[in-house]
């Protein structure tokens, strides 16, 4: 833990705990938010439209399952077992890859794409009410850099961000 000269904890002053706790809000109110319209729209959590999403941008919808945990900030597990569930309903495939047969390989399948594209304008939508539409568009160009600020910070790897550069 980092001390000021005399010893003591770095406190935060008044505008970073303002900052910090703005900020909590958000991580704890926006996930919710944005399960909800989901599910309530699409029959689909945030995480598994985000595994779908993730696929959908991947080159011929194909991923590594340890891939696609690591871009949706999950677990191996929990990526495993989201994967089962959309193999399920026929919205992902996945196999042993041939080049490596302990790596398990996940794509995105028609009917997953088609659930992906029906889910995504009411998403967007929400997205666009919740998080962008209250921003003028330099805060919204500020937001990427802060939010990627802070993500270096949490994780300094060179971890690919979908999006992170307007793609």
């Amino acid at each position: 833990m980092l001390m000021t000269e005399t010893g003591e904890p770095r406190w935060l002053d008044e505008d970073e705990q303002a900052a910090w706790l703005a900020l909590t809000s958000v991580f704890l109110t926006l996930p919710g938010a944005l399960d909800a319209q989901l599910q309530s729209d699409s029959g689909m959590s945030f995480y598994e439209y985000m595994v779908l999403s993730m696929l959908s941008h991947a080159p011929e919808e194909t991923l590594r399952l340890r891939d696609l945990a690591a871009l949706t900030n999950g677990s191996l597990s929990r990526a495993s077992q989201v994967a089962t569930r959309l193999e399920n309903r026929g919205w992902l495939k996945r196999w042993p890859d041939p080049a490596d047969g302990r790596t398990t390989l996940a794509s995105l399948s028609e009917a997953g794409r088609e659930s992906l594209v029906k889910a995504a304008p009411g998403h967007v939508e929400t997205v666009r009410q919740l998080v962008l539409d209250p921003l003028t568009k330099a805060q919204v160009r500020q937001l990427r850099d802060v939010s990627l600020r802070i993500r270096k910070a949490v994780e300094p790897g060179d971890r690919p961000i979908f999006g992170a550069h307007g793609s």
